[in-house]
């Protein structure tokens, strides 16, 4: 029981990812507000301003969505090398095609 409460723990790199891939959903959500409002600026004359919002939003979620991937990745290497890949390869009669 002791283990099994251990594994479900999260370590502060499980947090981490999760805040990291909460982060990321957040800025692509908030991508059409920012193109909206930057239309806006731009048809009210702001044509500098409404272009870098545009840009600035949309590497900002680029950005996001490249860090969340990478760390949630390198988080499901060192899981698998922590508990040792437990693969097992299945024969042609062991599948289940109904």
């Amino acid at each position: 029981m002791a283990g099994w409460y251990a594994a479900r723990t999260m370590r502060r790199s499980t947090k981490l990812v999760i805040a990291t891939a909460l982060l990321a959903v957040l800025l692509v959500a908030a991508v059409p507000v920012a193109l909206f409002a930057g239309l806006i600026m731009v048809l009210l004359g702001h044509v500098a301003g409404g272009l870098a919002l545009i840009g600035a939003s949309i590497l900002a979620a680029a950005a996001a969505v490249v860090i969340a991937s990478l760390s949630g990745v390198r988080h499901l290497r060192r899981l698998v090398t922590e508990q040792g890949s437990r693969v097992v390869r299945l024969g042609r009669g062991e599948y289940d095609y109904e």
